[in-house]
């Protein structure tokens, strides 16, 4: 990660503060390795294959609004993905996802590394309990050789009368894909219909990527479709990767695409597709990419 003394400073900070979310679960042999092996032609060549995801996964509640973190991780494994972003992630939140860390426990039942990054870090329930946290995440087959939580303007859901400022919970990871070192984003973006919170979020998140350099990835709820305004500025620097891979929200007969895959030049699209499943109230969104060894 190309970073300056403040970021590197911010980012162990941060690794600090999360280390007991950050789990290196070991991954063991999987479909998608395995179809990384098949593509050793590739690999020894200029070109690197990573599947990549994004869902939002509603809390472990499907669109049936029953919490079955087990069907959370079935839709999951379903992708055969390297990578996967996550939105609306509860850590010890709340009865509606029985106070479960879920982060770490799909990291666990799909034997993949995780970083959970909060969005809000609040006070136990009780006395002695664990923290209340809700955020993004990103889980992954490949080595996370580092991982912050940046800040992004927020227009908060848990204080009365608001005001934009910044928050937490745009997560950052480099993962170590065969030698290439991969920058992947996870965001949720503010859903409200004025869309000025989310261009101040786009802004943010692009002044982040551009610290960064080689290959980028971010996934994420956008809350937006593509063409909308305020998500102007991301096509500028990023492609949609999935521009023909189906509507993502609601779950079950969607009407809109605001979950997306998005990549910066020098990432090849292979293929892109969104999955039905009600396992959430939004379908994932999956995309295979190539890597190239020498990224501008």
């Amino acid at each position: 990660m190309q970073t300056s003394s403040r970021r590197a400073t911010g980012a162990r900070r941060a690794l600090a503060a999360v280390v007991t979310a950050l789990a290196l679960a070991a991954a063991a042999p999987s479909p998608a390795s395995a179809r990384d092996t098949e593509d050793t032609h590739e690999v020894k060549g200029r070109q690197v294959p990573l599947r990549v995801a994004t869902y939002n996964i509603h809390a472990g509640a499907g669109q049936d609004d029953v919490f079955d973190l087990d069907r959370t991780a079935r839709a999951l494994r379903d992708l055969r993905a390297d990578v996967i972003g996550l939105q609306e992630v509860d850590v010890h939140w709340g009865a509606r996802s029985d106070f479960v860390d879920e982060a770490r426990a799909l990291a666990e039942k799909l034997r993949m590394r995780v970083f959970f990054a909060p969005i809000y870090d609040l006070d136990p329930v009780t006395e002695g309990g664990e923290r209340r946290q809700y955020g993004v995440a990103i889980l992954s087959r490949h080595p996370v050789l580092d991982a912050e939580n940046h800040e992004i303007t927020r227009l908060s859901t848990q204080t009365p009368d608001p005001v934009p400022e910044p928050m937490p919970g745009f997560a950052e990871v480099v993962v170590g894909v065969r030698g290439v070192p991969v920058h992947v984003y996870s965001t949720h973006l503010d859903y409200r219909s004025d869309p000025s919170v989310r261009a101040a979020q786009v802004k943010d998140m692009l002044g982040v990527l551009a610290e960064d350099r080689g290959p980028k990835i971010l996934v994420g709820d956008f809350n937006a479709e593509p063409s909308a305004p305020e998500l102007a500025p991301l096509w500028r620097r990023l492609r949609d990767a999935a521009e023909d891979g189906g509507l993502t929200y609601p779950a079950v007969d969607p009407v809109k695409r605001i979950d997306l895959v998005t990549v910066s030049p020098g990432v090849t699209v292979a293929g892109a597709r969104t999955v039905a499943t009600d396992a959430s109230d939004h379908r994932p969104v999956v995309a295979d990419l190539r890597l190239g060894r020498h990224h501008p």
